[in-house]
């Protein structure tokens, strides 16, 4: 895996001491740059996603890519690693109750190089459980050419910053 870091502001706290109130809306970052290689894309289908056009060159060179590209899939599991790496707190993500609008507008070919940009969109305590909230947030995965090869609207639980009780 390539070595990543943030490509402009990030979080005042690391992952390490991150927690949800550390999440404002309308904040946003990126971070990057994976390179992907033709035998990472062949290694990740031929596990995972083995359709011809994933695995098999001489099929892709005539189908509608004009080559191989990522599996969907592959191209998420980069944005993943990107997302807990960078994104979530290591000591207060909770869980994910879910994604909505998973799509991939453009595809990934070997030698992509991509970053993830995030833009909180809500962050707001939980009604029913106050020891944590919930994030919601845009990610992008783009291209060397600027080109959303993913896009993504997650949910993510956060737990609140302890509180020291004092006597």
């Amino acid at each position: 895996m390539t070595i990543t870091r943030a490509l402009g502001d990030d979080f005042a706290a690391p992952p390490g001491d991150r927690y949800f109130e550390d999440y404002e809306a309308g904040a946003a970052y990126e971070y990057g740059h994976v390179h992907v290689d033709e035998s990472d894309i062949l290694e990740f289908a031929r596990r995972f996603d083995p359709q011809p056009i994933h695995i098999d060159t001489g099929f892709a060179e005539t189908g509608p890519f004009q080559g191989i590209i990522a599996s969907g899939w592959h191209t998420g599991s980069i944005m993943m690693r990107l997302f807990a790496e960078h994104f979530l707190s290591s000591v207060a993500s909770l869980a994910s109750p879910g994604v909505d609008e998973l799509r991939w507008p453009a595809p990934v070919r070997p030698g992509d190089e991509l970053r993830m940009r995030v833009a909180i969109i809500e962050a707001r305590p939980s009604r029913s459980k106050p020891d944590r909230g919930l994030v919601r947030t845009r990610v992008e995965l783009l291209n060397q050419d600027d080109q959303i090869v993913l896009s993504v609207l997650p949910m993510n639980l956060v737990g609140r910053r302890p509180t020291v009780s004092g006597a």
